[in-house]
């Protein structure tokens, strides 16, 4: 691939937006830049696109989604009968820009768009798509990402995100079109009159407002516990229908984070818009200083993750980590429905594998089936899926990801944040009536369960040299795997791309039965141990650390041995 010959060919052709010429002009014979933006295509996989917003063939603008729409329309043409999608965007820079350029591409493949009139969070377009029927579904978002960034995600008719086969063959249609030559358009306006591209209303929110609504399981409480509450939407989707389901429920009480309510790509208080992080509450901590919340809630910018900071004994708002909050939010489920008589026997729960084996003690408890899912929503997705097939759908418990993604209810099939939100508060107002904290509450599970420390590393790797050195430790690690972690001898290691599981201690293997994934993990004595993944949409490297200790200290102390060890597989 000649970089520079294509630099050129965008510097003379690539004129439908005027900040992309500008771009190229002011890198013009600066060989890093060039090659930073040329060097490869953006990967289209299961996440679809995500990528700095720019110039170039590496980064997001009008001709990758552009060529990428017109692909996934090759694709569905081929595939469905008079094919149908539903288009969603967030608030980031270009979003709704990017999703009216789709819409026109989709309209002059003749592929019917329903377009959603403002920005909306991304469990609000699976919805849209399981309501219209369509055959696929696009969001334009970066999730939680900082503000260069942007994504493209596609989905499949059931409302996740697009299988590992349907992605491939997509990206073989794509993979055809030329940016400049091979791409179908029309006018946006054209292509409403003629009924081709049709905006979705209010309407639609409120009934998916009213599927959330559903999932609570103590109505009313809320406004028995006088629960106070401190939201941010962090400048993202999340500030109408979670202000709006909250208030649903009771919820009287809420003050929200002014300099972040409004949509803002760039993100000015917030650079990294993760709930995952403490600066993401930052805003808010300051208003704890006048008013006296239960609890503070910040939904990510596409608002399908949402993190809670809550006051310990002391007054001290802390932040629990999305393990704590999925165990917390399953052992409340379990328990409320066991005490209500609404709890199925035949109930079932999902988490990604990376996740918390404390969440399969506390479904243990209430003889709950438990699943471990590959990383990655649509495997939960699958999941409702299948039950809603065999006519289980009601013994769908919930589903939840380490990363603060978490769904109850079968209205969506990705993580959603509106009905996390309504029922962490709902969670949070029970425990209230009884005088305790959430952080009351996890103690309890501890106390009960043993201390699970989870904890994420995570390593980067940009550009070029960086996906270089992400496969070189990958296939280090696979080529010579560690004998010992943390001074502790390693008893099993699964290799989720081969699909082989190794029982160290009685020389045995097993087979796999989940799809093939780029991970490798690694468990040591005691439940301890360390699990390897490439992320699929950022140029790192996620180390996931699982320590069980019998105090707080303990279980630190072991996940610090862990962790040193997890940095020395990096130094590759």
């Amino acid at each position: 691939m000649d970089v520079n010959a294509l630099y050129n060919e965008w510097l003379l052709k690539a004129n439908g937006d005027p900040d992309l010429i500008e771009e190229l002009e002011s890198i013009k014979g600066n060989n890093e830049e060039i090659l930073d933006r040329f060097y490869r295509c953006l990967d289209f996989g299961t996440a679809g696109l995500r990528g700095v917003i720019g110039a170039g063939t590496n980064r997001m603008n009008i001709y990758t989604v552009g060529q990428a729409t017109q692909g996934l329309s090759d694709y569905l043409n081929k595939n469905f009968e008079n094919p149908s999608i539903a288009i969603g965007y967030d608030s980031r820079i270009k979003s709704e820009y990017f999703s009216k350029e789709a819409a026109k591409v989709l309209a002059a493949n003749g592929i019917k768009v329903y377009l959603y009139d403002e920005l909306e969070p991304t469990p609000c377009l699976s919805f849209a798509i399981r309501k219209f029927h369509t055959s696929s579904g696009i969001i334009l978002t970066a999730s939680h990402n900082p503000a260069k960034y942007n994504g493209y995600k596609c989905y499949d008719p059931n409302g996740y995100q697009m299988t590992d086969e349907a992605a491939e063959e997509t990206y073989n249609y794509i993979q055809k079109i030329d940016y400049f030559t091979g791409i179908k358009t029309m006018d946006f306006d054209e292509a409403v009159q003629k009924g081709l591209i049709e905006y979705i209303g209010e309407d639609v929110i409120e009934e998916f407002l009213d599927e959330v609504e559903k999932q609570c399981v103590n109505p009313g409480i809320c406004k028995k516990a006088g629960l106070r509450v401190i939201y941010t939407p962090l400048n993202g989707t999340g500030n109408k229908p979670v202000r709006k389901i909250l208030k649903r429920i009771g919820v009287e009480d809420i003050r929200v984070v002014a300099e972040q309510e409004n949509p803002d790509g760039n993100f000015p208080t917030c650079p990294f818009p993760n709930p995952e992080i403490k600066q993401a509450f930052e805003c808010a901590l300051k208003i704890t200083k006048e008013f006296d919340a239960d609890i503070l809630l910040a939904t990510d910018p596409d608002c399908d993750r949402v993190g809670i900071a809550v006051p310990n004994n002391d007054g001290e708002f802390v932040l629990m980590s999305g393990n704590e909050v999925g165990a917390m939010l399953l052992n409340y489920l379990l328990s409320q429905k066991k005490a209500n008589g609404t709890l199925s026997p035949t109930a079932v729960a999902v988490k990604s594998f990376v996740s918390t084996d404390l969440a399969q003690e506390i479904a243990k408890k209430y003889n709950c089936t438990f699943k471990n899912l590959l990383t990655g929503f649509k495997y939960i997705g699958e999941v409702i899926t299948n039950l809603e097939k065999e006519g289980r759908a009601d013994d769908f418990v919930m589903g939840f990801e380490e990363s603060y993604g978490y769904l109850a209810g079968t209205h969506a099939r990705d993580k959603d944040a509106v009905v996390g939100s309504m029922l962490i508060c709902e969670m949070a107002a029970y425990y209230k009536t009884l005088g305790k904290s959430l952080v009351d509450v996890m103690n309890d599970l501890y106390d009960e369960f043993g201390y699970y420390c989870n904890t994420v590393k995570s390593y980067e790797f940009e550009g070029a040299s960086g996906m270089e050195k992400m496969a070189k430790i990958m296939d280090t690690l696979r080529a010579n795997p560690p004998k010992q972690i943390a001074g502790m001898d390693v008893v099993y290691i699964g290799d989720y791309k081969t699909s082989v599981a190794k029982d160290l201690e009685n020389g045995t293997e097993s087979v796999i039965d989940l799809p093939k994934s780029n991970v490798l993990a690694y468990k040591v004595t005691g439940g301890n141990g360390v699990i390897v993944r490439p992320s699929g949409t950022e140029p790192k490297i996620k180390a996931y650390i699982t320590a069980i200790g019998n105090s707080k200290d303990n279980a630190n102390e072991i996940a610090d041995k862990l962790i040193a060890d997890a940095n020395k597989f990096m130094e590759v």
